[in-house]
Parts: structure tokens; C-alpha cells; sequence
């Protein structure tokens, strides 16, 4: 009688843990600090004990100038470098930076370096925003085993996170503009730094911004996303479609791809995971793309915490149209002359891969802006645990939308001296435009071959 009743109450203590790390809401006593001691968003409202990280202050919409492209001026353009870390230095600033940001300075002594500037906590989304988010703090719930999401509005469900997955979820469902249509490049390096691009328009629309979105039958999509290939001429008009779900357990992402020269449409299960990425040389994952993207439910979520860390922020000397994408790329890295490094708080998650679970990359570890929920650095290992690749996001406030985004996102290959940067819009006719509106009809496969006609 002593096991059963033993058996029972561990029982019931086991269900008990489970129910306590699948749901996610918090208490409305705590979701009451945003706004107050934490930011709307959930960073610490307060700067850091010596003063180096600044209070949070969002930057006003008329912070700079916006030209007839819709490029933004930088608001921080007569600060200068408040010092810069090179190969000869580094190791004095090792404990503020991730492995993978001090691996690029072995990998690349002579060339490598972050210039760091003042810090400025100057992101921020629209008060609706805000309000959903503080709504989503006392409601959303993680399902499926953490891998799903419910009653879940707009943006940001766990602005108070208490595991490693609810922080990967803020960064998957952050504020992106809603919606956007934009026109990017991608360059894939020799090592000796010659490339060619790769142009791509994109078309991204959350659910809520749909023209026929119902708020009371919202279904299991999170957002569409369409991209077309422009150019080279050998891949122009491939297009790629798609649905990506809030519980990618219960419903997987569905993908499309619209082959030109076939004319035909087909479905993409390889657009997941460690498929790869489109017209990306190898350099890059599906899941790669925004940093990280996807189903979470092949990683074991863990979180070590906060900490103080060097990222790159506030990129507008790299988004200038002034730049050719020539003054960009470089052989083994982008021009760090042109990257801006400042001193933020950050998440950090360590995703190892589950048991019996398959993906080329073992082991990720994410460092997560406190102030957007964009990751800022991703360190990849291989399965023998080696570093392999390493992702930095240089990240942009476009403050006359109150959008936090990326201006560009680099992966950078350790081993074989390689990298790819995406997101370049330097050269292109017109910069981000969000508030792109569109109805369901235009994320059909049906449509995918009307866009890809050359």
C-alpha cells in the first residue's frame, strides 16, 4: 500500500512539474512591472551599476531624417568609438563577448575588430503593441510541450520568461512592422573575397495584418511569407511560399516552391530545419534565416541567464545608401569599419539537440537582445562539439515605424573561411516598406505562378 500511495503521489508530482513548465503565463502582480521597474517590452527599465548600459529611453520617430527612398539618417552620427577591440586586445574584454565573436578574432587577427560606442536603448514598437504584449504576459500558454503557443496576440507572449524556450518564442514571434514588403541581397564569399549576388523580394505578413483576418477564428498561422527570386538570371523567378503555424506539433509548416524554368508548383518539405537554405552556397540552414526560425521541437531549452555582452546595434552606418555593396563584403567578414558594437543586456539560451533527434547543428547557443527579443549572436557547434559557425545580427532601429529589425545578418563559416550576408538593401531602390497589406488569397500556391513570371 506504502509503494502505490508513493507511486501516487509522485504521480501527481510528476504531472504537477509538467503542468508547471508547460504553462507560461505569469501572475498579474508581476505582469504589472511592465511599464514600471521593466520596460513595456520586459528589459530592465533601470541601466547597469556603473552606468555603461543607459536607462531605457526609446528613440522618438522623428529621431533622424527619412530620404525619398526611405532610408533613415543615423541619429548617432557624430559619436565616435569609445575604444576598439582587435586580436592584440581581446582577451581583455573576453568575459563580454561570446565565443564565437572571440573565435572571429583568432580566425582573422589582422582584420577582425568591434569598434564599441556609447550604448543606446533607443527601441520601441507602437503602444498597441505594448498593450498586447502586457496582455499576453497573463494569458499565453506554451502547448505541445513547449513547442506551441495559445491565446497569443501580436507579439512577444512571455515578456517575463522563465525558460529557455519562452525566450526562443519572443524571438520567433517579436515585432516585425506587422507586415513588409522589401527588396535584399545575399552575398555567399570566396575566401578570397569575391562574390556575386543573390536578389530577393520579400513580402512578410503577420496574421493580424491580414485584410481578412478574423480575430475570433485566428487558426494556427502565425504569419505568411513569400520571396522571390530577381535576379541572377539562372534562379529568376524561382518563388518561395510560406505558412509557418504557431504549433508546428499539431500542424507543420507548409512550404511551396514554384520552379520557373519547370513552371510548376510544388510542395517544399525541405524548407525547415537543416534543409537548405534558398540559393545559399551551403552556407546557411532553413531555420538559419531571421537567425533562427521555426519549430523548436528537435532542442533541449536551456537558460543560463542574463549577461552583459558587446553586440552589434544600432547599424545605420552599415544601412547607408551612400555604401556600395564593394565597401560591404570582404574577404572572411564584412567591413568592420562600418559595425557599431555597444554594450546591452542579453539572454542566454543554450539549445541542445534532443535525443534521437537529427540536425547538422549539435549544440546552439543564443545571446538575445533584453530590449527587442532579436537574437544578436548565435554560436553553432557541429556533432564532435566543435564551434562551427557563428551568426551576428547588426541591428537596426527603424524609428520612424518603431520597428526593431536587422539591417544585416551575417553567418560566418570558421572552417572554411567562408561566410554569407544577407538583408544588404544599400543599392536597391527603396529600403524597407512596411504596412504592406494583402489578403490570404495572395499566399495561395495558386499564386505562387503569376509571381514567378520572369
Amino acid at each position: 500500500m506504502k509503494i502505490t500511495k508513493s507511486l501516487f503521489h509522485a504521480g501527481v508530482l510528476g504531472l504537477s512539474l509538467l503542468a508547471t513548465s508547460v504553462m507560461a503565463a505569469v501572475p498579474a502582480a508581476e505582469a504589472d512591472k511592465l511599464g514600471k521597474s521593466l520596460t513595456p517590452m520586459g528589459a530592465e527599465m533601470a541601466g547597469n551599476a556603473d552606468g555603461s548600459i543607459p536607462a531605457w529611453k526609446p528613440l522618438p520617430k522623428n529621431a533622424g531624417t527619412v530620404d525619398s527612398k526611405g532610408f533613415l539618417s543615423n541619429p548617432y552620427a557624430s559619436e565616435k568609438p569609445l575604444f576598439t577591440i582587435t586580436a592584440q586586445n581581446v582577451d581583455q574584454y573576453k568575459n563580454k563577448l561570446a565565443p564565437g565573436q572571440y573565435a572571429m578574432f583568432k580566425r582573422y587577427p589582422e582584420t577582425f575588430k568591434m569598434p564599441v560606442y556609447p550604448s543606446h536603448r533607443g527601441a520601441t514598437v507602437p503602444d498597441d503593441v505594448f498593450a498586447a504584449i502586457k496582455k499576453n504576459a497573463t494569458n499565453t500558454n506554451l502547448v505541445s510541450g513547449g513547442n506551441g503557443l495559445e491565446n497569443f496576440e501580436t507579439a512577444v507572449p512571455f515578456p517575463i520568461p522563465k525558460s529557455g524556450v519562452e525566450v526562443i518564442w519572443n524571438h520567433i514571434t517579436r515585432y516585425r512592422g506587422g507586415s513588409v514588403t522589401r527588396l535584399v541581397t545575399q552575398a555567399t564569399p570566396q575566401p578570397n573575397g569575391s562574390f556575386s549576388l543573390v536578389y530577393f523580394q520579400d513580402q512578410f505578413v503577420f496574421r493580424d495584418k491580414m485584410k481578412d483576418y478574423d480575430p475570433a477564428n485566428p487558426g494556427n498561422i502565425l504569419f505568411y511569407f513569400k520571396q522571390k527570386v530577381t535576379a541572377p538570371a539562372r534562379l529568376a523567378g524561382g518563388v518561395l511560399l510560406v505558412h509557418e503555424t504557431l504549433d508546428q506539433v499539431k500542424e507543420p509548416r507548409s512550404a511551396w516552391v514554384y520552379n520557373a524554368g519547370q513552371r510548376r508548383v510544388r510542395r517544399a518539405p525541405q524548407v525547415s530545419y537543416d534543409g537548405p537554405g534558398t540559393a545559399a552556397d551551403g552556407l546557411r540552414t532553413s531555420d538559419n534565416l531571421d537567425m533562427y526560425n521555426g519549430a523548436p521541437d528537435r532542442y533541449d531549452w536551456k537558460l543560463e541567464g542574463k549577461k552583459e555582452m558587446y553586440i552589434a546595434s544600432d547599424a545605420y552606418k552599415l544601412d547607408d545608401p551612400n555604401l556600395k555593396y564593394t565597401d560591404i563584403i570582404k574577404a572572411g567578414h564584412i567591413n568592420q569599419d562600418l559595425a557599431r558594437y555597444e554594450l546591452r543586456r542579453v539572454w542566454h539560451v543554450v539549445a541542445t539537440l534532443k535525443e534521437g533527434q537529427r540536425h547538422i547543428y549539435a549544440k546552439r547557443d543564443f545571446y538575445i537582445d533584453e530590449d527587442t527579443w532579436q537574437a544578436a549572436v548565435i554560436d553553432h557547434y557541429d556533432g564532435r562539439n566543435q564551434l562551427w559557425r557563428v551568426a551576428e545580427a547588426h541591428a537596426e532601429n527603424y524609428y520612424d515605424k518603431q520597428v526593431p529589425w536587422y539591417a544585416l545578418e551575417a553567418l560566418y563559416d570558421l572552417q572554411s573561411g567562408r561566410y554569407l550576408a544577407l538583408g544588404m538593401k544599400n543599392e536597391e531602390k527603396s529600403a524597407y516598406d512596411f504596412g504592406f497589406t494583402a489578403t490570404t488569397s495572395d499566399f495561395t500556391p495558386a499564386a505562387l505562378r503569376q509571381e514567378g513570371v520572369r
